[in-house]
């Protein structure tokens, strides 16, 4: 059984609070959009398919405890709190394209005419609870064709993985993205081991993905970021996984700053490097990597751990949240939903499916 990071009943959500593990396993309450912004802005929800549905369902929750007078009233507060939660965090795409879906689907409504407030009401958050769902399934088939695309193209019996952060349950609705290609692999019985960096400053590789791989019994191994070229020279790694939070029209990935160095890595070392990430991560409307908003994080994530300092007092920091892996590292493919492709292809491949 995975883990479950995202607890949800109509009218009631609660989200396992990432900052407190692995030591800690506690849920905390979000009561409305305000409550899903925090959770989202403080890394208590990370992994970009989780910010989207954690900040979709915190406006699910705070519709059914809000009275309106009239649909318009209803859709503008609905839009109007879907860009709040959207500037968060800029860099993941996700809750971005689910808020532009989701206003779109708010002005047919209007425009039809033929909803009560009660009735739009629940439409809308029905629509939302279907994210839930919609989520995992898709993780499952990434997950499957991911680990059919190493099989085939490895030369190994059985396969080694590395990965770098974390994108597993507790990134999405469940099972993951890059590490749902790895437990798809142990599950298959094809899986010899598993890597995961530490994915300093926040740790969560240590933390987390370390923590899932541990409650799942997969055979894993935990590395500091500056081990992972000594360790593509030394062992037989099949292949590196890791998530991205945007894609561009291009196939260059941002996701969790160390990926850049990986792929780097990888490439110099023979070791195919894949990109997992559900189409809802791809965002046509950014032609390459540079056109994508790196997020850049408090200095204090450097210099102290749990609220210990660990840096000289008084030392200038730079802490971006992400960095761009450009397309041609990516040589092992991007890993979707509907099938592993390569960057040069990805736009043509995910066309017929963006905004279906």
């Amino acid at each position: 059984m995975t883990l479950e990071a995202i607890r949800y009943s109509r009218g009631k959500l609660s989200i396992l609070d990432q900052l407190l593990l692995p030591m800690q396993t506690q849920y905390i309450e979000v009561n409305n959009t305000n409550d899903g912004w925090q959770a989202i802005k403080k890394m208590q929800v990370r992994g970009a398919p989780a910010i989207a549905i954690v900040g979709c369902l915190s406006l699910a929750v705070e519709l059914l405890k809000t009275d309106f007078t009239s649909t318009e009233e209803l859709g503008n507060f609905i839009s109007e709190r879907l860009d709040y939660l959207v500037t968060a965090r800029p860099t993941a795409v996700n809750m971005a394209s689910s808020a532009k879906q989701f206003q779109q689907r708010i002005s047919t409504l209007l425009k039809k005419g033929d909803l009560n407030v009660e009735d739009f009401k629940k439409t809308v958050v029905s629509e939302i609870e279907e994210m839930l769902e919609a989520d995992v399934r898709d993780n499952h088939a990434l997950a499957k064709y991911g680990a059919t695309d190493i099989m085939e193209r490895c030369p190994h019996n059985k396969f080694t993985v590395l990965t770098h952060c974390n994108t597993g349950s507790l990134a999405t609705a469940g099972y993951g993205t890059a590490l749902g290609v790895i437990r798809a692999l142990h599950e298959n019985g094809d899986l010899d081991h598993a890597y995961c960096t530490e994915t300093r400053p926040y740790n969560q590789g240590a933390r987390l993905t370390a923590y899932e791989l541990v409650y799942e019994k997969i055979p894993a191994t935990l590395i500091c970021d500056s081990m992972a070229a000594m360790l593509m020279e030394r062992k037989k790694i099949s292949a590196v996984v890791v998530g991205a939070d945007r894609v561009a029209a291009n196939g260059d990935t941002a996701n969790k700053i160390g990926t850049y160095q990986l792929a780097i890595s990888a490439k110099y070392h023979n070791v195919l490097f894949y990109v997992a990430c559900p189409t809802s991560s791809y965002d046509a409307s950014k032609e390459t990597g540079k056109n994508i908003i790196i997020e850049e994080r408090p200095a204090q994530e450097l210099t102290k751990i749990q609220n210990i300092p660990i840096a000289a007092p008084g030392i200038d920091c730079w802490n971006p949240a992400f960095d761009v892996t450009p397309a041609e590292l990516i040589t092992g493919g991007i890993i979707t939903e509907h099938g592993v492709f390569k960057p040069s292809e990805l736009q043509h491949k995910l066309k017929p499916f963006i905004n279906k």
